[in-house]
């Protein structure tokens, strides 16, 4: 009988067709070993070979070094879910019971099957939401704008800006301090030195009367009659709005004849309550704002004289834009090279004034002017006082 070779990784083997019978006729006569009750696993690859070799041992043929790679895991098989596997064991081997957990339900990508089920309302799917407030009953008070105020500064939850400086000016005809509502004392005008007259106080004397420019004409003999006129209603000095009536002598401040029903016409004349007429007037004013511009008439020259001739003062005197600080004085030896046609140039004087900037648009800055003496003529002095910036100076021989 023929040997037949085969060749397999790389090594050539040499088979006997005689040894094969043999081989065939030991397993038919071997006992045979119990079956088991799991089923048959498939072969693990397609083509098996016998492992019976011949004894021919081949020398001359070169063998070739096996490629060792790692053993490839066998396939697991899982039984059905909800179901033991139970494996028989051999003899001389162990028994091995399998329970497996069922799977869990795949998750899918959209959120909304994450999500838990809506709640079911029983006979209603939507409710409304209604808020009340019980007052208890009691002597409740409400807490008033002044202590809410003050429990809100302790808590510091809130921005305030720093409170105003009170307002010490008093008006020289009611004697109330600070500006008053525009429908009625109005704002307060510098009359003088320190000073000050109501708009409607001053404007509803007797004696004044307003240019077609807005100045008031006569307020200064206005106030010297008011200090000797008693008023009817609050019984104090400085009345000076008197009845219309021929041979009335019934006399009211302004804001007292306001508190009195005294009626105002439209012609700048007044009746007390007891002349005036029953029901409406057409003429009758019932509103004092005055938007328009005005102020008081004043001899600008007597006023700087009188502020020269006080010296030392407290008060900040202005006149137009300009705030004087200081007059200044001139020497007689000065007066020949320290004044001209038209002004004098006192040595010392120094002012301020407010006006528009020169570095930036739609920006005010300080310009402080003074006059100084050197090599016995006037030099004018220019100081530019910006925020942010150096103080700038500017110097000239003359004022322009």
């Amino acid at each position: 009988m023929k040997d037949i070779v085969f060749c397999s990784n790389n090594c050539f083997v040499l088979y006997s067709a005689a040894v094969q019978a043999k081989n065939s006729e030991n397993k038919e006569s071997g006992p045979s070993l119990p079956q088991s009750p799991m089923k048959e696993r498939p072969p693990k690859a397609f083509h098996q070979y016998s492992n019976n070799i011949s004894t021919l041992d081949v020398h001359c043929l070169p063998q070739l070094q096996e490629k060792v790679s790692p053993p490839s895991s066998p396939p697991i098989m899982f039984p059905p879910a909800f179901e033991a596997a139970k494996v028989e064991a051999k003899p001389d081997e162990l028994k091995v019971t399998v329970k497996l957990k069922p799977r869990l339900k795949a998750i899918h990508s959209s959120l909304d099957d994450c999500r838990p089920p809506n709640k079911k309302w029983k006979g209603m799917k939507w409710k409304k939401w209604s808020i009340q407030i019980v007052i208890p009953k009691g002597s409740f008070k409400p807490p008033c704008e002044e202590e809410i105020d003050e429990f809100l500064k302790k808590l510091g939850t809130t921005l305030k800006p720093d409170p105003v400086p009170k307002d010490y000016r008093k008006c020289c005809f009611c004697h109330e301090e600070g500006d008053g509502l525009t429908d009625g004392p109005a704002r307060l005008l510098n009359l003088d030195l320190d000073l000050w007259v109501h708009l409607n106080c001053a404007l509803w004397s007797t004696e004044v009367y307003e240019t077609q420019a807005g100045a008031l004409i006569n307020v200064e003999l206005a106030l010297r009659r008011g200090l000797q006129m008693k008023c009817m209603f609050c019984h104090k000095m400085g009345a000076t709005s008197g009845c219309h009536r021929l041979r009335c002598t019934n006399i009211y401040h302004f804001t007292c004849a306001i508190k009195a029903q005294c009626m105002f016409f439209k012609d700048k004349t007044m009746l007390c309550p007891m002349h005036k007429p029953k029901g409406t007037h057409e003429q009758e004013l019932n509103y004092f704002a005055v938007f328009r511009r005005v102020y008081v008439q004043r001899d600008e020259v007597r006023q700087i004289a009188s502020i020269v001739q006080r010296g030392e003062r407290d008060h900040t005197f202005r006149v137009g834009s300009l705030i004087f600080h200081a007059v200044g004085q001139l020497l007689p030896q000065q007066m020949q090279a320290f004044h001209s046609s038209k002004a004098l140039f006192p040595v010392g004087y120094e002012a301020s004034r407010l006006y528009w900037s020169m570095r930036y648009a739609n920006r005010r800055c300080r310009y402080l002017c003074s006059i100084e003496e050197k090599d016995g003529l006037p030099l004018f002095v220019i100081k530019v006082v910006e925020q942010g910036h150096e103080d700038l100076i500017l110097t000239d021989t003359t004022p322009k």
